[in-house]
């Protein structure tokens, strides 16, 4: 199968080229040029702006891709400007959302009251507000104002011409995470800190994960299976484990010998209290990409988790305090409260 990919370059984009290579496909990679991977040398390299896809159109049909991925359509402008370039060239689309279009998101972040029911399946009920990180002065991965992954399916679903496919996402970790979503966990196991200290509502709190392999291997499937035509899929680790218990399981496969304490949140410091309302989990079922497409987890969970482990200590970040809120480091605070949990 001939197969172009809009990006691609960073953090899931290269395992998804190369479990499409070893699959035995020809894949295109569409990018700017600006970020240094290593990919197989099998891979043809096309440069260019996604700003600028519809200028590249007599290119593309020469080059008449089957399958057309796009890593990083976080706007409506962008869904556009793809099904513009690509009508009439490609037999299909696929895209990848996040499951930050469901309506769990605006409870998580206080814009709506009422407790969801999780796991989540492709059909619950999406926000009804839009533009999530408008009004967050740190928007994730420097996302545009306008970044709405429900625009951005609506308008992939929505074209006669050209069938898409959806890929929502979890929250991915793994070698080379951008936002580094394990590391205040793994920074105080590294330091063999006695005592972490969770508030009880965030010790528990369950959210859907993914190995970054794993993701990149359910998306090949997406992108290679007919069967995946007109259909949205999660992915998503099927153990659903609390905060705490995530972060024990690291603790073993590092040799830690700390414990993890929990307390109330009268009991936490008023700076130490998330926005987040931990009363809502987000979690997702992957059932129907594993029943309609055979998607397994190809690396299991402690292997995954001792892999990002390793990475963290041989590739520290040059700037912690970029990846961490206020108090995830703040030993003093810390231990008095690790002796408050004792009381």
């Amino acid at each position: 199968m001939n197969i172009l990919i809009i990006g691609g370059t960073n953090f899931i984009g290269p395992p998804v080229i190369r479990h499409l290579i070893n699959m035995g496909h020809e894949v295109t990679v569409f990018h700017r040029g600006k970020t240094q991977t290593e990919l197989p040398e099998q891979v043809h390299h096309l440069l260019g702006d996604r700003r600028d896809l519809n200028d590249f159109k007599s290119t593309f049909e020469q080059l008449a891709p089957e399958v057309v991925l796009d890593m990083f359509a976080y706007t409506k402008d962008d869904a556009q400007i793809l099904m513009k370039s690509f009508r009439g060239i490609a037999r299909r689309v696929v895209v990848i959302s996040s499951i930050d279009v469901y309506r769990v998101y605006d409870v998580l972040w206080g814009r709506e009251s009422n407790i969801i029911p999780v796991p989540l399946t492709e059909d619950s009920p999406l926000r009804s507000s839009l533009y999530p990180f408008r009004e967050i002065p740190y928007r994730p991965l420097n996302a545009p104002a306008d970044y709405e992954k429900i625009l951005v399916e609506q308008v992939v679903m929505s074209d006669p011409e050209l069938p898409g496919t959806i890929v929502r996402l979890p929250m991915v970790y793994g070698t080379n995470d951008p936002l580094r979503r394990l590391f205040p966990y793994l920074q105080r196991i590294k330091e063999q800190r006695p005592v972490i200290v969770l508030e009880e509502s965030i010790a528990s709190w369950r959210g859907s994960y993914g190995y970054v392999e794993n993701v990149a291997f359910a998306i090949a499937l997406a992108v290679t299976n007919e069967k995946a035509k007109n259909r949205v899929y999660h992915v998503a680790e099927k153990e659903a484990l609390s905060e705490s218990e995530r972060i024990a399981k690291i603790g073993d496969l590092a040799g830690w010998k700390g414990k993890i304490s929990t307390l109330s949140k009268e009991k936490m410091p008023s700076d130490w209290k998330l926005v987040l309302n931990t009363k809502q989990d987000w979690l997702v079922d992957s059932s129907r990409i594993r029943e309609e497409l055979g998607y397994q987890e190809i690396i299991p969970m402690n292997k995954a988790l001792k892999s990002t482990l390793e990475w963290e200590r041989n590739c520290p970040p040059e700037k912690p305090e970029n990846f961490v809120t206020p108090w995830l480091l703040d030993y003093v605070t810390e231990d008095k409260l690790a002796t408050k949990s004792l009381d």
